[in-house]
């Protein structure tokens, strides 16, 4: 029997960290669990990524008191993943802010991705009965957003397709600081199921040409330097490359998506096998990657009944692997 999902085992409690990267900027972070941006204005708190739960997002708030008083305003979301963003009712705040194409992606899949997250992430749901259905934004922004919040210029926008189709960057110009969302990991796999390989590279190009001081990625810790923001960066094009180009030559051999994640798997884990969150996210990417090299231009639905199949056909073409 295959086993059960990799991030089914994963129930130890994160160490959070809530950095400062300027006056009134912060980011939360906790050991390879999403991210979460704070920025505070004159009137309230501007959240990028609402957490998984109303619970979480309550215990989000508790580290906000920390530093002030004010309330949560805005909640601004990179992309639509449930882990992201069914935490957003916990806060007092109606406006929710999303990309266009992340209210398209809500609209196509939003209930599905509901169901199989949920799934796949015990400990980040706990308290799921919580969550009072999909988080649907009432901000829907169509190219670029730049908003004055407190006494910082915003830039709200859509620089390419990567981890989802919907991916949106906070970039803070004066301070030079981006919040990257997924697009962006730092010692944690990119999670690739919704992906565009192949617009991925060029996406990171126009990260990179932003040339970030400081940069908060979706997972992993914040970067504090310029150095660190374009090392973060060249990771997840290294990955992103490294995992396409296995499975690509794969297809092109015309081999079987099982036969094609064996050999991506012995190829990328000497090089990533450490990062976080490898063995839950390779079997996903994979099989993005399969579709993608065979000519399916647009991610398919992942429900939880594919999850299940997906996951245990690979597990034991793995385990195949393992006895050889």
């Amino acid at each position: 029997m295959a086993k059960a999902f990799a991030s089914a085992a994963d129930l130890d409690e994160k160490k959070i960290t809530f950095d400062k990267l300027a006056e009134g900027v912060y980011a939360f972070t906790a050991e390879g669990d999403p991210n979460t941006g704070v920025i505070i204005g004159d009137e309230g708190v501007m959240v990028i990524d609402a957490r998984a739960t109303p619970v979480l997002a309550r215990e989000l708030m508790d580290y906000i008191a920390t530093v002030t008083d004010l309330p949560v305003s805005h909640v601004m979301l990179t992309h639509y993943h449930a882990v992201r963003v069914l935490g957003a009712s916990g806060y007092p705040t109606n406006t929710i802010m999303a990309s266009r194409d992340t209210w398209d992606l809500i609209v196509e899949r939003g209930q599905q991705d509901m169901d199989s997250e949920i799934g796949r992430f015990p400990r980040l749901f706990q308290a799921v009965e919580t969550i009072p259905g999909l988080t649907w934004p009432t901000v829907v922004i169509d190219g670029v957003l730049r908003m004055k919040f407190g006494d910082r210029w915003l830039e709200i926008k859509q620089v390419g397709r990567g981890h989802t189709k919907g991916d949106t960057i906070v970039w803070l110009p004066d301070d030079k600081i981006l919040f990257a969302g997924d697009l962006v990991e730092e010692g944690a796999t990119p999670y690739c199921g919704d992906a565009y390989y192949t617009h991925w590279p060029t996406t990171l190009d126009n990260l990179r040409a932003l040339g970030p001081a400081q940069m908060m990625p979706g997972r992993g810790e914040a970067m504090k330097t310029p150095e660190d923001s374009i090392r973060a960066i060249e990771g997840t094009r290294s990955f992103t490359a490294d995992l396409y180009g296995s499975v690509k030559a794969g297809v092109q051999a015309g081999k079987s998506l099982g036969d094609i994640y064996v050999d991506a798997y012995r190829a990328l884990h000497p090089t990533y096998g450490h990062w976080v969150i490898f063995d839950h996210c390779m079997p996903f990417n994979v099989s993005r990657a399969f579709d993608e090299a065979s000519g399916i231009a647009d991610p398919r639905i992942w429900t939880a009944a594919r999850d299940n199949e997906m996951w245990h056909s690979l597990q034991d073409a793995l385990a195949t692997l393992d006895k050889t």
